[in-house]
């Protein structure tokens, strides 16, 4: 079925595209222009949409950068996807620019690629790979006596990594983005996005934002999970 970009404005919602894949449908319950500015300086501003039928209630965000509308009808027609970056929550390295991870330097990389691109960032509210940010934080204290990131987790009874991306995909598809260009190392969001409906005609990785204090955590990542991540360090 042909995908229409959505016509949105700040008081209606576009109708939603028919769900032909294995996610339940979702709506576009609002839109709103937000000017972005990060510490640097770098400004952007993003079309920021709100949505009524994501499966698990919470309350993720798709944030439209750059001209995500004529890169959405281009895709359409066969020519470069859009440029989608899922990025989970992380209060620590988004909000205080923890060193422990590289997700504050990825949320402000993702920013400026996509709008110089045309897609959308998602921003999923499953912050420690979906285990919450108090049992994160208990992680850490593993990490410091030892464990890796994810015998971390395990130690505290979850899974290594219980992020889920149904409510991504109903996100993108509300949008039109059923093919997009994949912002991101991880091969596992690529592989659900797959399974759930959203064709990946391309990953794109992320730049290698390395520290003293994030090392061993990018290290493991590429090593036990094969995120495409370039370190001289990795085996």
């Amino acid at each position: 079925m042909p995908h229409t970009p959505p016509q949105v404005t700040t008081a209606e919602a576009p109708e939603t595209l028919d769900a032909v894949g294995p996610v339940p449908a979702a709506t576009v319950r609002r839109q709103v222009t937000v000017p972005l500015r990060f510490a640097d300086g770098y400004t952007a501003t993003a079309s920021v949409f709100t949505f009524d039928g994501l499966v698990d209630g919470r309350e993720h965000l798709a944030l439209g950068l750059g001209d995500w509308r004529s890169r959405l009808g281009q895709s359409v027609d066969g020519a470069t996807a859009p440029l989608v970056r899922p990025h989970s929550e992380c209060m620590t390295g988004d909000v205080f620019g923890s060193q422990r991870c590289d997700c504050g330097p990825q949320l402000r990389e993702a920013v400026e690629r996509i709008s110089d691109q045309g897609g959308f960032l998602l921003y999923l509210r499953q912050e420690g790979r979906g285990i919450g940010l108090y049992a994160k934080l208990d992680a850490y204290a593993l990490q410091d006596v030892g464990l890796d990131t994810y015998e971390a987790n395990l130690a505290l009874g979850h899974g290594e990594d219980e992020r889920d991306y149904t409510v991504a995909a109903q996100m993108l598809r509300t949008l039109g983005a059923d093919r997009i260009a994949l912002l991101s190392n991880n091969p596992d969001k690529a592989e659900q996005l797959d399974r759930l409906g959203v064709q990946v005609a391309e990953r794109v990785p992320t730049g290698v934002h390395l520290s003293a204090a994030n090392a061993r955590y990018l290290k493991t990542k590429a090593n036990h999970t094969a995120h495409t991540i370039d370190l001289p360090l990795a085996d």
